[in-house]
C-alpha cells in the first residue's frame, strides 16, 4: 500500500478551477450566441431550460462558481486529510468525471463546442482516471457501483442547484 499524494487529493480542487474557469469566461457569451439557434433546433425541448439558461447573468454565474468552489475545495481538503479515503472525496472526484463526460456529450448533440468541453478531455477526465489509478494503487480506492454513479450524479446535480441558489440569494436574482 502506498501513501497518496497531496496532488491526488488537492489536485481535484485545482483541476476542477482550471476547467470551470475556461466555463466562467466562455459561459455567458456562448448562452447568447447559441441559445436562440438551439432552440430552432430543438423544439422539443422544454422552454424552461432555454429561460432558464437565459436568465443567469454573468455575476450571478460567477458566484454560483464560488460556491461550488468551496463544495469542491471541502471535497478535497477531506480527501487530503483521509489519505484518499473520505467517500465525500472520492464521490466528488467521480462526479467530476462524470461531469466531464455530460460536457462531451453536451457538446456531440450541439455538434460544436459547448462551455467545458475544451477541458473535459485534456483537464477533467485524464485527472480523474489518473487521481482513480493512484487511489486503486494506494489500495484506497472504494468500488463504484451502479448506485454509487447514481448518486455521484445525484449529488453533483444537487451541488449546481444549490450553488447557483445561493448566487441567486446574493445577488438578488430572480
Amino acid at each position: 500500500m502506498e501513501e497518496v499524494n497531496p496532488l491526488v487529493t488537492y489536485g481535484l480542487l485545482a483541476a476542477w478551477a482550471l476547467h470551470d474557469t475556461e466555463e466562467l469566461l466562455a459561459a455567458p457569451r456562448w448562452v447568447r450566441e447559441n441559445v436562440p439557434h438551439l432552440r430552432e433546433r430543438f423544439p422539443g425541448a422544454p422552454e424552461s431550460l432555454w429561460r432558464t439558461m437565459e436568465s443567469v447573468n454573468a455575476r450571478e454565474f460567477t458566484v454560483a462558481v464560488g460556491a461550488m468552489a468551496a463544495v469542491v475545495g471541502a471535497a478535497a481538503t477531506a480527501g487530503a486529510r483521509s489519505g484518499g479515503r473520505s467517500g465525500f472525496y472520492q464521490a466528488a472526484l467521480n462526479g467530476f468525471g462524470l461531469h466531464g463526460l455530460v460536457h462531451l456529450a453536451q457538446a456531440a448533440l450541439v455538434r460544436g463546442y459547448t462551455p467545458g468541453s475544451a477541458t473535459s478531455p485534456l483537464i477533467v477526465l485524464p485527472f480523474t482516471l489518473w487521481a482513480r489509478g493512484r487511489l486503486r494503487t494506494a489500495g484506497v480506492l472504494r468500488p463504484a457501483r451502479t448506485r454509487d454513479v447514481l448518486t455521484g450524479l445525484t449529488t453533483a446535480a444537487g451541488a449546481v442547484i444549490v450553488s447557483h441558489a445561493v448566487a441567486r440569494k446574493v445577488t438578488g436574482g430572480r
